[in-house]
């Protein structure tokens, strides 16, 4: 009888050729819109610290919509509920994909970043919870420090780590993936203040209508959109965020293809959809929401020295890195997995640290904590600002080191691909490829 033992399961292992096409893709979408946020931003706070300041507070503050539908919004407020509703239609779309005809439909491949993922909420409202305590109203705002910006951590990925393996680059996206639900259900349940049950009731109807659409194809925008745009006035009108309608009309699209399909109705709108959200819809609301007037350095100083900016910035730097790293870690020491010989958990850790850059969701929460234009909402986008900028920097310092250790191997790699454009790596095993895979 042989004494070998079957061989220890891998963390991080390669997925499938066409599912690393597609994640490859959205990488790229998610880089320019990354970059196109950081412009957005950029801008925000120099304007806000202009001569032409009061211009830029007129232009969030400006109200412009029927006010017999109770859509008389600042514009502001038209880009957090309003814009963002296109953004989290796409999380929808990519959630659905996922979990029904992507990678992650399998669980042994969902388990570890679905644990990463809430390891990785769980630890930073547990410390920004420890740091306010004694503040009953600063509790309010335990949940800005959970959400990862997936578009700023991928752009900052995309510079430092342009050699680092793909299946970081892919455990990254999951991790922001189911990221993005747990916030979804977190605004969903937990900042719903007044619900108005009949709007919400009424909202069903289209989307209800909608659902049946798209589920024989129908693919008319002309049907579609105007029955999205009723779904999402009638959730705003109930009191839950309207963000909430994009995210259901996103789960509402079948993800599997029909034969004859070359791919799902999902995807196919998530390509269409995803430029808009990552290069129009997440800057403008960039450009709209971090505009913070830091009142010089006793202002900036005073700001971020309060309970609720300390917990915000402990959450995002400490938080995230113990919560994602840790849980990844005893994930594979309870199921026995080894990290796979390509990887170091040096590598793991600066993802984690990326998994500290909060800006979208979390200025969104900040938003509905607070108030938007408060003093406090001031401070909490200070405090976003900075924890996700120290996350960054800390996380380059890491992820640029090991990217010089794989510079070497990445190089060779570029030489193994043949005229089909696919990686001999990929080519051996289909839906398992070989441990050699660096570089997206």
């Amino acid at each position: 009888m042989s004494n070998t033992s079957p061989p220890r399961s891998k963390l991080f292992r390669r997925s499938s050729w066409a599912e690393w096409t597609q994640v490859a893709n959205i990488l790229r979408q998610e880089t320019v819109g990354g970059m196109l946020l950081l412009i957005g931003a950029v801008v925000a706070l120099v304007w806000a610290n202009s001569p032409w300041s009061e211009s830029y507070t007129s232009l969030r503050e400006f109200t412009i919509g029927p006010h017999a539908l109770h859509l008389d919004l600042t514009i502001s407020e038209w880009a957090a509920d309003g814009l963002l509703a296109i953004f989290f239609f796409v999380v929808g779309l990519e959630l659905k994909r996922e979990f029904v005809a992507g990678d992650l439909r399998d669980p042994r491949r969902a388990a570890v970043p679905v644990v990463a993922a809430l390891g990785g909420v769980i630890m930073p409202a547990a410390i920004y919870v420890a740091v306010n305590a004694t503040n009953g109203d600063a509790l309010r705002g335990w949940a800005i420090p959970t959400a990862t910006d997936i578009a700023f951590a991928v752009a900052v990925l995309a510079v430092v780590g342009r050699c680092l393996p793909s299946a970081l680059r892919m455990f990254l996206l999951t991790l922001a993936v189911v990221d993005d639900l747990v916030a979804i259900l977190i605004i969903a349940l937990f900042y719903t203040d007044d619900l108005a049950p009949v709007p919400l009731l009424l909202a069903l109807l289209p989307l209800a209508l909608f659902t049946l659409l798209v589920q024989r194809r129908i693919r008319s925008w002309w049907l579609l959109l105007p029955l999205a745009l009723v779904t999402w006035a009638l959730v705003h009108a109930s009191g839950v965020h309207a963000t909430v309608a994009g995210v259901l009309l996103g789960f509402a699209v079948p993800a599997l293809k029909r034969e004859g399909e070359a791919h799902g109705l999902a995807e196919h709108f998530e390509h269409r959809w995803r430029p808009v959200s990552a290069g129009v819809a997440v800057p403008i609301f960039a450009l709209l929401a971090a505009g913070v007037t830091f009142g010089g350095l006793d202002g900036l100083t005073g700001a971020l020295s309060e309970r609720v900016s300390l917990g915000i910035i402990a959450g995002l730097v400490l938080g995230k890195a113990i919560g994602i790293f840790g849980a990844t870690y005893l994930m594979g020491r309870f199921t026995r997995a080894e990290l796979d010989s390509d990887l170091a958990w040096i590598d793991v850790l600066g993802i984690a640290l990326l998994g500290g850059i909060g800006f979208t969701v979390s200025l969104l929460v900040g938003d509905l904590a607070f108030g938007a234009g408060t003093e406090q909402d001031e401070h909490v986008k200070m405090a976003v600002l900075s924890g996700s900028l120290l996350s960054a920097l800390v996380a380059t310092v890491i992820l640029r080191i090991r990217n010089r250790t794989y510079r070497r191997i990445y190089e060779e790699e570029t030489r193994d691909v043949d005229a089909d454009g696919i990686p001999d790596v990929f080519e051996t095993e289909a839906d398992d490829p070989p441990r050699r895979d660096h570089g997206t």
